[in-house]
């Protein structure tokens, strides 16, 4: 079960509270949701994890299951209020910097402990007290600690400026993380923004407000100008243009009209609908949302995990390091100064507060998918969002994903003696029970109604096609391989386009072609993968060989596989892998749409599913997740993978190398307690920055 949890204001937070919990058994897996504020865990788990949570982090709490869930925006007026104490601070700061020798001369220098003092309190109560608390609880190696510590020293050594500075700068530090932390939780917010409120449930004549998860499928309901859509549906009466883009990402509307699916999210616009629901609600489009977003920062990538577990072994060894250049140089360096030595191990503990790692990493990771979700691209975690870093090939399966799915037909040919619209007649009445885009397409240009009675023995042939017995008559109608395993001879076996050839009572009757387009995006999808490096395209399809060659080459890609099963398209996928050089840096996806789609989506080592049209088996199976059902998305996946593993490298190399440096110029007394402060804070801030900048990603 999923609890919301309040006062979960730092990665390091969430980091020991897991840490904690996975101690516990049955909670081994647990993983705290630092970017939602959340934690899964069983009912019966509740009350000793609270114990923990209030052990570990006294800050936090989890809400029971029916409290209402905090929002980004709840923690704003606290930060607004702590603005003030930092302005404050930081003019008594420079007070006491500026005027320091004036307020030294006081009687035992009350007037400089007055100024400097306040302002070291205003800004590290919290720190303080944080540090203290966990010293009780027998948690001394955190950031809290190191900066009481440090800070204490230099008060104790009378560097009083440099003590009130490190105190400041790193409350400056602490207010820019969790701004740049809400700006990213306000986006995956304005995503979980789509939950609907009511449903206009109508009923006997009346329309009566409701809560959507009381609507049953079959129900009629009504969307008025400007509502979202509580529910999956379809229009039965109204014409409306319909905003998309918190499902899609895209911004131009969409016009519906009767007949056509409206999906829950959607905001409509100026017509009134009558929409009848075609799926409960938490199998709608929204819950479906709702729950892949939840999870999505659940899922850490491997730099995440490994920053989360180095953390815990850095900072025990820095402290046990400053205590030992603080004590043995005295003892063994003739002529040392302890004083001189303990300043040096001071300076050692603000350079090496482990923070800048610590908040970045997890931030970068929680930009990028923030910025995908707001492109209609939902990843399924930050470790699937490495994994789109390293693609070396991406298998398409051709319709609903490359193609519309729309079909229609487009010619008649028979032979044998029959007409044509008996072939269509025929063929209408064999598909009169499947679901499949190409046997409605031949039952609408048929364009009459087909009485069951009609129809027999009715039997789908997986790969193959359709065999029913109607009218009396053996009617089998399929692709050209059904034809061969049925014996029937026929005189043509490929033809332009989609082609069901039919045959009546053993006799062949001639074939229909079905036409599908091409998504528009198509060639713009696999033209972008190429041009970011994807070394090979494949199309996989059951369609027969001519029509998927046609769609290939005109796509540019680099090899096509027609008329497979969806086994043989697993087994077809493998193949692919294994011809992949070094398999730990180079990943396979597949993307698709269908049921069918569901196994090879969970073979492939990125599975992308179309989000849209797509199948609910497919998106669940799925890694990534394409709203718009536009293929070209998946490039811009690719992209933003790719600027996010650049930020996290980025700010790895930037904190180790310059905490680094002045690591060395500090254990030697070149480094000051002010250049410690740029190496702490300062490296945090630029870190938090750098990782900002994928949030606005476009």
């Amino acid at each position: 079960m999923r609890y919301a949890l309040t006062g979960l204001d730092c990665a390091g937070c969430a980091a020991k509270i897991e840490q904690e919990l996975r101690k516990i058994k049955g909670l081994e897996k647990v993983s705290v949701n630092f970017a939602t504020q959340s934690i899964d865990i069983p009912l019966e788990s509740l009350p000793v994890a609270r114990e923990v949570i209030a052990r570990v982090a006294p800050r936090v709490n989890i809400l029971d299951s029916t409290a209402k869930r905090p929002t980004a925006r709840e923690g704003e007026g606290e930060k607004k209020n702590r603005l003030p104490l930092l302005i404050t601070a930081g003019l008594l700061l420079a007070a006491g910097f500026i005027f320091n020798e004036r307020l030294h001369r006081t009687p035992y220098n009350w007037a400089e402990y007055a100024v400097l003092l306040s302002a070291y309190l205003l800004v590290g109560w919290r720190v303080i007290w944080a540090a203290l608390s966990n010293l009780v609880r027998g948690q001394l190696f955190d950031e809290n600690f190191l900066m009481s510590l440090a800070t204490a020293g230099a008060i104790a050594l009378h560097r009083l400026p440099e003590a009130v500075a490190v105190m400041f700068f790193y409350a400056i530090g602490e207010y820019f993380q969790e701004r740049a932390v809400n700006r990213s939780r306000r986006s995956i917010a304005a995503l979980l923004d789509i939950r609907p409120d009511y449903a206009n449930l109508k009923l006997d004549g009346e329309i009566k407000r409701v809560r959507p998860e009381e609507v049953e499928v079959g129900q009629i309901i009504v969307v008025k100008p400007g509502e979202r859509v509580p529910l999956d549906g379809q229009v039965l009466e109204g014409v409306s243009f319909v905003d998309t883009s918190a499902l899609t990402g895209e911004s131009v509307p969409r016009k519906v009209e009767s007949g056509e699916k409206i999906l829950a999210g959607m905001v409509n616009g100026q017509g009134l609908l009558t929409v009848k629901v075609t799926k409960p609600f938490g199998e709608s489009s929204a819950a479906r949302i709702l729950g892949l977003v939840e999870k999505a920062a659940a899922r850490k990538a491997a730099t995440e995990q490994f920053i989360t577990a180095f953390s815990r072994y850095y900072t025990p060894a820095v402290v046990l390091g400053a205590l030992a250049l603080a004590v043995i140089p005295p003892l063994v360096v003739p002529g040392a100064a302890f004083s001189q030595w303990v300043y040096r191990a001071l300076v050692l503990l603000v350079i090496s507060c482990p923070c800048a790692l610590v908040v970045s990493v997890p931030l970068s990771y929680f930009g990028g998918l923030s910025a995908a979700s707001r492109q209609g691209i939902l990843v399924k975690g930050a470790n699937f969002l490495d994994a789109l870093t390293g693609l070396h090939t991406v298998v398409f399966d051709k319709t609903g994903t490359l193609t519309k799915g729309v079909f229609r037909v487009t010619r008649l040919v028979a032979y044998n003696g029959f007409k044509e619209d008996e072939l269509l007649a025929a063929a209408a009445a064999a598909e009169v029970y499947s679901s499949h885009p190409i046997a409605r397409s031949i039952r609408e240009a048929y364009g009459q109604e087909i009485p069951p009675e009609r129809v027999g023995e009715y039997q789908e042939i997986p790969g193959y096609g359709i065999s029913a017995v109607v009218d009396g008559k053996r009617v089998l109608a399929g692709n050209d391989r059904l034809m061969h395993r049925e014996g029937i001879a026929h005189e043509v076996c490929e033809v332009e386009g989609t082609g069901v050839h039919v045959a009546i009572d053993g006799t062949f009757a001639g074939y229909i072609v079905i036409s599908d387009e091409l998504k528009p995006d198509a060639w713009e999808a696999i033209a972008w993968l190429k041009a970011l490096g994807i070394r090979k395209t494949v199309m996989l399809t059951g369609d027969e060989e001519a029509v998927a060659r046609g769609i290939a080459g005109s796509l540019g890609m680099d090899a096509c596989f027609a008329g497979l099963l969806p086994e043989e398209k697993v087994a077809k996928v493998e193949e692919l892998q294994a011809l992949i050089p070094d398999r730990r840096k180079h990943k396979l996806a597949f993307v698709g749409d269908g049921i069918n789609d569901a196994p090879v989506i969970t073979r492939a080592d990125v599975g992308v599913a179309m989000g849209g049209l797509g199948s609910d088996a497919a998106i669940e199976a799925a890694d990534v997740v394409l709203m718009g059902d536009a293929p070209s998305k998946l490039a811009a996946a690719v992209e933003i993978a790719r600027q996010t593993a650049r930020i996290v490298r980025q700010n790895v190399a930037l904190v180790l190398g310059i905490k680094a440096f002045f690591l060395l110029l500090g254990a030697f007394g070149v480094a000051t307690v002010w250049d410690a402060v740029f190496a702490d804070v300062g490296v945090t801030l630029l870190a938090i920055f750098n990782s900002t900048r994928i949030i606005f990603a476009k």
